[in-house]
């Protein structure tokens, strides 16, 4: 189907999934060169941070993500960082490596290994802009944490938004299964107003159901999972037969019917870097995989 011919849904869905981030660990290095020819040059790849891995080679990934001719976000949990020496080497290996943003997130662990339990610990020791960095992104849920109150998320994404005023901020969001829950958390962080940052749908690529549930129970998504085990039937619906289609379609309806509801899509690949830049690929063609 050629992009004239294309329904108004079509194109806006296509357009979102041109310009979507993707997730890659270190796992998926193997496959980085390979997607090339599925992903447009520039293409924002945020670099997870799994349990036990090292900073170096976060950012060992990160030096070839930005040699693949992609834009590397490294996923930095602050609780992990010891001490500012630390963070320091951190963020400036990050430079070196080609990193221009980072994403912050506390981590899930139960404490700090350093002086940093918060990312807004990091953010008022001012390292970021100290180091040239001028873009940061951070976590959003919609649907709240599995360990932490739903008030503190809440008073925490101000705060950051707050900090980071200076510097070009995103929030890319936890998945979910329905779109509602997002596009009201998107409608309230502009009515508090968080009008700067960019509003990003974290998305499932394409992946198995047994994994998404896995995922989503370990994660804290909310209220879209438990619709979804109360009807199973409607989960393939849902996502469609190769990924998260309808869920698409939902979200380029409300973007189509006013930009400035969020900005963009991101996708989670659960151990399907390829398949997902290779689904990207034809959602970002025609609008549908």
């Amino acid at each position: 189907m050629e992009q004239s011919q294309q329904s108004g849904a079509s194109r806006v869905v296509a357009q979102l999934a041109r310009d979507a981030s993707i997730e890659l660990n270190v796992q998926d290095l193997k496959d980085l060169d390979a997607s090339r020819s599925f992903l447009s040059p520039g293409k924002r790849m945020y670099v997870s941070h799994l349990p036990k891995q090292r900073w170096e080679e976060t950012l060992k990934a990160c030096a070839k993500v930005s040699a693949a001719g992609f834009d590397p976000i490294p996923h930095i949990p602050v609780r992990l960082i010891e001490n500012e020496t630390t963070l320091d080497r951190i963020l400036d290996g990050a430079v070196r490596s080609g990193v221009q943003e980072i994403l912050l997130i506390a981590g899930d662990y139960a404490r700090a290994l350093g002086p940093y339990s918060q990312v807004s610990d990091v953010l008022r020791a001012g390292k970021l802009k100290q180091h040239g960095l001028s873009r940061v992104s951070f976590a959003g849920h919609p649907e709240g944490h599995p360990t932490i109150g739903l008030g503190e998320i809440r008073r925490a994404q101000l705060e950051k938004a707050a900090l980071a005023a200076s510097l070009e901020t995103t929030f890319v969001t936890q998945f979910f299964f329905e779109a509602s829950p997002f596009l009201q958390w998107a409608a309230d962080m502009r009515a508090q107003g968080i009008k700067h940052a960019r509003l990003i749908a974290g998305l499932a690529g394409p992946a198995p159901i047994s994994s998404l549930l896995k995922f989503a129970k370990r994660c804290g998504v909310g209220p879209s999972m438990r619709a979804l085990v109360g009807r199973p039937g409607a989960f393939g619906k849902l996502l469609g037969q190769a990924g998260p289609e309808t869920l698409m379609h939902d979200l380029g309806s409300a973007y189509e019917n006013d930009a400035s509801t969020f900005d963009g899509l991101h996708f989670f690949c659960f151990g399907g870097y390829l398949s997902t830049c290779e689904w990207l690929k034809k959602m970002a063609r025609t609008g549908r995989a």
